[in-house]
């Protein structure tokens, strides 16, 4: 039913580039994409598109979709994240000029809010990131490559930190608004749910936090594809700065062990039935989430949910094809409904007036900097210590878990000419995702202390 994907560059082969297989706009005929857009801009100019969840999905996915293809259109800086950027911004920019059709704005902020279409997708992404992990590679490969995934998040922190501390910007907030979306290996699991979680523990609105969590992952995703443009430029130089430097796309340098970091292939097709049952697993585990933050608020519910998926893959309590159902189905909204969520999230959460206030900050472009710089320094360094060589360690985990995720991924690696690190990029994301909402989690009630 689909590809592993950047949702944002889309496959080389297909959709979201012009001039092939026709004229297209996310995988449909110009024409026919231009009617859709056409019926629902009047019913919103006129004040007849009804607020319902229909609607919402109508407005998002056709904006979205319209952004990301005009952002493939111009060569270059596609591959620094120029799609991303106009879903991210475009919306919001529009609304502030005063060119998007009040209409539209109530149903789509109502459609992210009131109609939890961000629970849905964040639910979708935890569930299918955790659940759809190789339990084998968990438990054997787990260790190794915790040592520099969890060693840079620490590292990353605590350098943050103390450098917020000491410019006066903050050390909690150097943390929870450069570092921690930042780190969050993508917007799905970082910005997005950051900013609801931080509302929610201050009594403030989500949207008071949106514009610098986005505006430190954006442009963190530039300084990662620069990054790592360098690193492919070292390489070709064909000297080892020290043993062990570079290992021009191996990962791993104990021969034998790669196989030991493989993940399985994802499948090109999914059955109805099994999205149907990965989409029943992720609403089950939103609702425990919620049930016991109830009772122990000490957590936010996405921390629970995150908790108890990995309870539930470290025992081994589902069968496998409840697994990979929970896989596929977040692997499919991760592929098609990006676009759609920075459109949501653009629209209900960030203001224009914030995200320049956000980079007239000389202090915050400087410790977004330094927190790229940071991570795949000191994810290179650890991985090197383990048997991992340094340019590769410093991309995956440390860039990966520093860019956008999905086409940051895409740009990053194929910057660095190390396309074949996907599945330790694939990797990077699921476990360091999760567990950067989840320490993120513990420390945001500080945030309403110090507040």
């Amino acid at each position: 039913m689909h590809r592993r994907v950047s949702p944002t560059t889309g496959p080389r082969r297909a959709t979201h580039y012009p001039g092939r297989q026709g004229f297209r706009i996310t995988s449909t005929p110009a024409p026919v994409f231009l009617v859709f857009a056409a019926i629902v801009l009047v019913a919103a100019l006129t004040g007849n598109l009804p607020d319902s969840m229909l609607s919402g999905f109508a407005v998002t996915v056709l904006l979205g979709g319209f952004l990301i293809w005009l952002g493939n259109l111009v060569p270059v800086v596609r591959d620094f994240g120029l799609p991303t950027i106009l879903c991210t911004f475009v919306p919001a920019v529009l609304i502030f000029a005063g060119l998007m059709p009040e209409n539209a704005v109530a149903v789509v902020q109502n459609f992210v809010d009131g109609y939890g279409f961000l629970d849905f997708f964040v639910m979708a992404l935890i569930a299918g990131s955790i659940l759809g992990m190789p339990r084998a590679l968990l438990l054997k490969a787990g260790p190794r490559f915790a040592v520099p995934l969890v060693g840079c998040l620490i590292a990353t922190f605590v350098v943050i930190g103390g450098l917020g501390a000491v410019t006066g910007f903050g050390f909690l907030e150097g943390i929870l608004f450069v570092a921690a979306p930042i780190m969050a290996g993508g917007l799905g699991l970082g910005a997005v749910p950051m900013s609801e979680m931080y509302a929610a523990r201050t009594g403030g609105d989500a949207a008071s936090f949106m514009g610098d969590l986005m505006s430190a992952v954006v442009m963190a995703n530039i300084v990662c594809i620069l990054i790592a443009g360098v690193y492919n430029g070292v390489g070709k130089r064909k000297k080892q700065l020290f043993v062990g430097f570079n290992g021009y796309g191996q990962l791993m340098r104990v021969q034998g062990k790669a196989d030991e970091m493989a993940l399985p292939e994802k499948k090109d097709l999914s059955s109805f039935i099994s999205l149907g049952k990965g989409l029943l697993i992720a609403a089950v585990l939103f609702v425990a989430g919620n049930l016991v933050a109830a009772y122990l608020p000490v957590l936010h519910p996405y921390a629970w949910t995150i908790l108890f998926a990995a309870a539930v893959k470290i025992l081994g309590l589902l069968p496998k094809d409840l697994e990979d159902g929970s896989s596929e189905w977040g692997d499919m909204i991760g592929a098609i409904l990006v676009p759609a969520l920075l459109v949501g999230v653009s629209m209900t959460y960030i203001d224009v007036q914030e995200v320049l206030a956000s980079l007239s900050n000389p202090m915050f472009i400087v410790l977004t900097i330094c927190t790229v710089l940071v991570a795949t320094l000191s994810s290179g360094f650890l991985g090197w210590l383990v048997k991992f060589h340094f340019v590769e360690a410093a991309i995956t985990p440390g860039l990966v878990m520093a860019d956008t995720g999905g086409s940051g991924d895409v740009s990053v690696l194929s910057a660095a000419n190390r396309m074949h690190l996907m599945p330790f990029a694939a990797l990077t994301n699921r476990l360091g995702g999760a567990l950067v909402l989840f320490v993120t989690s513990l420390l945001v009630p500080l945030l309403s202390v110090a507040g």
